[in-house]
């Protein structure tokens, strides 16, 4: 079983990082793109066969140390 964790950076926190790929695309001619986030995907492989343990598992993987909680907002979703 599979499962895919999709963390970005809460609403209202500064992205430097989406900022400068905004910027990036605006040299190379991409006009009208107004706001850039970036975040990180992480595939997880698991040996579990319940999908919902599973994701209740994941779940705590992410609030223990896969996403910085007090800025970060996660998903996860099972493959």
């Amino acid at each position: 079983m599979k499962a895919r964790v999709h963390i970005m950076l809460k609403n209202g926190v500064l992205d430097p990082q989406g900022e400068a790929i905004r910027h990036a695309l605006g040299t190379l001619g991409f006009d009208g793109v107004e706001g850039v986030r970036q975040g990180k995907v992480i595939e997880i492989e698991l040996a579990a066969s319940d999908a919902a343990a599973a994701k209740e598992d994941v779940a705590r993987m992410c609030e223990a140390l896969l996403a910085n909680t007090v800025i970060e907002s996660y998903t996860v979703e099972m493959l």
